[in-house]
């Protein structure tokens, strides 16, 4: 390197450019008249992934004992950032997946409804945990998964989305829960 030559640093993309840069969006998925907003592209970079891994856990770093998905991007985002910060990591499945006791919790979704289950006894009362998915579109996925925590003594720390979709509003089912996402459309 020529010492009279400038220096030059590359400054890093910002998290949310990553995520508009990859996220591909599907029309008429999962039916007619939905826009799915496929992040598997953002998953499968390796710098966007950690880039949207350390972004989420960040602002909740020291205030969670467990970090929890909701099926099934929500794993994939939950166990990277368990790993991440060496905590343990929990599922949130849909009805009928898991063996042991558990607590199921009905919501809406904007194409229907379904049903979450979380096992009763993953986590002791009183633990902390950071609740992980995609997408925060109607918040009926997220609501139902932090009345699932809350019905098993746990403390819900926060909730992180990749994306959310203020035009469904959906953080109106997180009242009271601090909510951390990325990239707000």
């Amino acid at each position: 390197m020529n010492p009279s030559e400038p220096v030059t640093t590359r400054r890093p993309v910002p998290v949310d450019e990553l995520i508009t840069s990859l996220c591909i969006t599907v029309p008429d998925y999962p039916e007619p008249g939905i826009s799915f907003k496929d992040l598997t592209p953002v998953f499968a970079n390796p710098t966007a992934f950690r880039s949207v891994v350390e972004s989420l856990v960040e602002p909740f770093r020291g205030q969670f004992d467990a970090v929890a998905g909701v099926e099934a991007r929500g794993f994939l985002l939950a166990a990277a950032a368990a790993y991440a910060t060496d905590t343990g990591v929990v599922t949130v499945r849909k009805a009928g997946k898991l063996p042991r006791a558990v607590f199921a919790e009905d919501y809406a979704l904007e194409y229907g409804t379904a049903t979450l289950e979380l096992h009763t006894s993953d986590l002791p009362a009183g633990s902390r945990v950071l609740i992980l998915d995609d997408v925060l579109a109607t918040g009926g996925t997220l609501g139902a998964a932090t009345r699932l925590f809350e019905r098993c003594g746990i403390h819900v720390a926060g909730v992180g989305v990749v994306m959310e979709l203020g035009e469904l509003r959906g953080r109106s089912a997180l009242t009271g829960h601090r909510v951390r996402s990325l990239l707000r459309l």
